[in-house]
This record gives structure tokens, sequence and C-alpha cells, in this order.
């Protein structure tokens, strides 16, 4: 009984594509950008610019695809992002200080009521 190529895959070949994928290279969203708008300036083709930046062109239109979608969105008022760090930190603080402020506010107003 022969196995029809492909069917199934020899532990070795698994491990290969393992690797390959643990190897591929990850984009920064800026680097995302970059290779998007050189593709909207045309200077290249699509096809020449992949090959150059090491994509396939289907991940370049799916990157193009998300620019645009983000770009509309933002066009069109909707302001909603993730907060950084910094920002979730300061807002606790600040809601923090305001809770202690309401608190000793409170705390004078019985103290006015009892008197």
């Amino acid at each position: 009984m022969r196995q029809t190529s492909g069917t199934r895959k020899s532990p070795g070949e698994k491990i290969v594509k393992e690797i390959k994928r643990a190897m591929r290279k990850q984009y920064s969203s800026e680097e995302k950008i970059r290779i998007v708008l050189d593709g909207l300036r045309g200077e290249d083709s699509i096809a020449e610019l992949c090959r150059r930046e090491g994509i396939s062109q289907g991940v370049y239109y799916k990157w193009s695809k998300d620019f645009m979608e983000a770009g509309k969105k933002r066009l069109s008022g909707d302001m909603a992002r993730a907060a950084t760090t910094d920002e979730v930190k300061d807002l606790r603080r600040e809601a923090r200080d305001l809770k202690e402020v309401v608190a000793e506010q409170t705390l004078e107003l019985r103290v006015l009521k009892k008197t």
C-alpha cells in the first residue's frame, strides 16, 4: 500500500514547519504602515514591493485593507482606542484622589449635621 503524498506528514516535516513558523518575521505596526504607504505611492509594483519586503501579496492587501478601515473609522469620528499604560495609571490616580476628596467632604458634612 502506498500513501498518497501530502496526506500525512512525518515528524521531521512537522518540526521543520514549526521552526519556520517560529522564525517568521514579525512586523511592527510602523513597518506595516511604511510598506502600505510604499504600495500606495505606486513607485514600484505591488509584486515588486512584496518581493523586496519578503511578504505575500495577500498579506500586503490585508494590511492595506486594515489600514484603510482604520483611517475610515478615524475620519468618521470613531475616536475609541486602547488606552496606554501611563494613561490608565494617571486615570486611576485621579480617581483615587477624587474618592479621597469625596470621603473628606462626606465626613465634614456629617460633622456639620451633628453640630
